[in-house]
This record gives structure tokens, C-alpha cells and sequence, in this order.
């Protein structure tokens, strides 16, 4: 059995990683968040110790793993803010913990690069949670992609919409220098899917950049693609307001529609399983989309270069 702790419990994305960590045998013994409505713990683990001081934690998690081989936490989950994992990440390498992070693993190259430093010398190693490289349907098409012969780009249109209230913009979500914005906090999943299936980026172009809504193009490998992403209500399809759905998601490569929902929730046990046998995917696999979205968000307006998407009209 593997004892984690998880920073930042909670937060939207927890639940997903109290699961994966209880669906995979283990167990949790530590857990820290600044605020107190932390119930969704009694459905897994109810005997974790939780703190809402970061730093009793951290003292806690650093006595633990100092003195008790039995109760030694292996690794940490975090599920903190973007702004926070790079040093949520630290504080787990440094005290002896592996350390698994959301997406976006961190905002700026400069920090992949210091954690680079803290695994070489800690030991310690970070992972990310890359769900869709997981995915059987999509591993089995970036196989086919990479093993055909033909020399033409796949034409690719991404459309992501998920509508936010008005906490969004006032929360640390709505500030840039905390989420890297629309392309980073919303974005980097498909950035990183984009990347990895088609190839690394040898153009791209930002069409539209505004505080919740971004659109753009981008020259892949083995692609070119016309990107949107919002977080306006607006922004949905009418169909798509008129079901109250609150998303709408469309990939389409070569003009047929790509199908991965699933992805997005259902993968973050397998992502676990992963991670455990000693697979996982770190700092390596995560930089490709760090670093795009970083030159994204810093780009300036290039409206001549490549098509631009329909939605930007909206």
C-alpha cells in the first residue's frame, strides 16, 4: 500500500484524486487546504489528519517521513492553484515525497526548469496528469498519424467553450499572473493533446486575446490548426444554450469529429496506475505545452497569418 498526502483538497479537481487514490488501494494520511469544507474526505478517507496551515503540514509531512518508515508519505498530490505548484511541488520533493500535479504542472519555463533542478537534487521525482495520452482511441490514431506516409497536414479545428459566472474573473482564475489565462488554464489539456499528436510547433499566430476568450492558429508537424477558447456563455452554440448545457467541446481533424468526453473525467485512476507501476509522465512530456502557451499568452495580434476561426465573429 502507498500513503500520499494532497495539497489543495479542497478544490474543484480534488474529488478526482481522492478517488484515483482510493480506487488504486491506497491511502491518504495528510491533506492541507487554506479553507475548511473539506467533507468530500469522510466519502474516502475519514481519518486523514488535515491541517488549514500550509506550513504545519509541511512539518508534519517532513516529521513523517523523517522518523516513521511505516506511515511515509510516497507521494503528494496537488491540486493547488496554478500559481502555487511550483512551490507545492518543492515542498514535496524537499521533504521526501514524489510529488503528482495538476495541469498546468507550472505557469513559466524557468520554473520547469528550477523543479529540474530540485529532482536531481532530491531524488524526488514530478508528475503530471496528462489524462488524454491515455486514452486507447487516441494512442491507437497518433500511431496511425505517425506511421503514415503521406507528406499533407491534418486540418484541425479546436472549439472549446465553458461557461464561468462572474466569481471567475474576480477569483485567482481571472488574474493572469495566477493562471496564465484563458490559453493556459482552460487551454493547456488541448495544447498538450495538439502537441503531442501532431508534433511539435513550428509557427502559430494569435488572432484574438482578450481576458476570456482566445483564438489563434498553429503549425504543427503533422497539422494546421484553428484554435478557440472561452469562457463567455455567450460563446455556446444556440443548441447548446437552448440543452443548458454549460460546455461545448468539438475537435475535428480532417472535417470528421473527434469523440474523447471521456478524457476529461474518467481517466484520472488509469493517469494513477500509471504513475505507480512506474510509468508517469514529467517534466519532459510537460514542457511541449508549457512552452507554447507560454509564447501564446506574450504574442502579439497576428491577424494575416493563418485562417482565422468562425467563432471569433461570435
Amino acid at each position: 500500500m502507498v500513503n500520499f498526502a494532497i495539497i489543495g483538497v479542497g478544490g474543484y479537481i480534488a474529488p478526482r484524486h481522492l478517488k484515483a487514490i482510493s480506487d488504486t488501494g491506497n491511502q491518504l494520511l495528510l491533506a492541507t487546504d487554506p479553507h475548511d469544507a473539506v467533507g468530500i474526505m469522510d466519502r474516502f478517507f475519514p481519518d486523514c489528519e488535515f491541517y488549514t496551515n500550509i506550513e504545519k503540514f509541511a512539518s508534519r509531512l517532513e516529521s513523517i517521513n523523517r522518523s516513521d518508515n511505516s506511515r511515509r508519505i510516497d507521494y503528494v498530490s496537488i491540486c493547488s492553484p496554478n500559481y502555487l505548484h511550483e512551490s507545492h511541488i518543492k515542498l514535496a520533493l524537499k521533504n521526501g515525497s514524489h510529488a503528482i500535479c495538476e495541469k498546468p504542472l507550472v505557469l513559466d519555463l524557468h520554473e520547469l526548469d528550477s523543479l529540474a533542478t530540485v529532482e536531481r537534487e532530491t531524488g524526488k521525482k514530478v508528475f503530471t496528469v496528462l489524462q488524454l495520452r491515455l486514452l486507447p482511441q487516441l494512442v491507437a490514431l497518433k500511431k496511425e498519424f505517425e506511421s503514415s506516409k503521406s507528406s499533407k497536414k491534418h486540418e484541425v479545428s479546436l472549439s472549446y467553450v465553458t461557461s464561468r459566472g462572474s466569481w471567475y474573473n474576480t477569483s485567482w482564475k481571472g488574474d493572469v499572473t495566477k493562471s496564465g489565462g484563458v490559453a493556459t488554464n482552460i487551454g493547456i489539456h488541448f495544447f498538450d493533446f495538439l502537441t503531442w499528436m501532431f508534433g511539435s510547433c513550428q509557427d502559430f499566430a494569435v488572432h484574438l486575446s482578450e481576458s476570456n476568450r482566445m483564438a489563434g492558429y498553429l503549425e504543427l508537424e503533422r497539422a494546421k490548426v484553428s484554435w478557440f477558447l472561452s469562457t463567455k456563455r455567450s460563446d455556446l452554440p444556440p443548441e447548446t444554450q437552448a440543452a443548458n448545457k454549460p460546455a461545448y467541446r468539438l475537435i475535428t481533424i480532417d472535417g470528421k469529429e473527434l469523440e474523447f468526453s471521456d478524457g476529461f473525467t474518467d481517466l484520472h485512476t488509469d493517469v494513477y496506475r500509471d504513475i505507480l507501476s512506474r510509468g508517469g509522465f514529467g517534466l519532459g512530456e510537460a514542457r511541449p505545452a508549457i512552452e507554447l502557451v507560454h509564447k501564446i499568452r506574450s504574442a502579439n495580434i497576428t491577424p494575416s497569418k493563418g485562417a482565422p476561426h468562425p467563432l471569433i465573429a461570435r
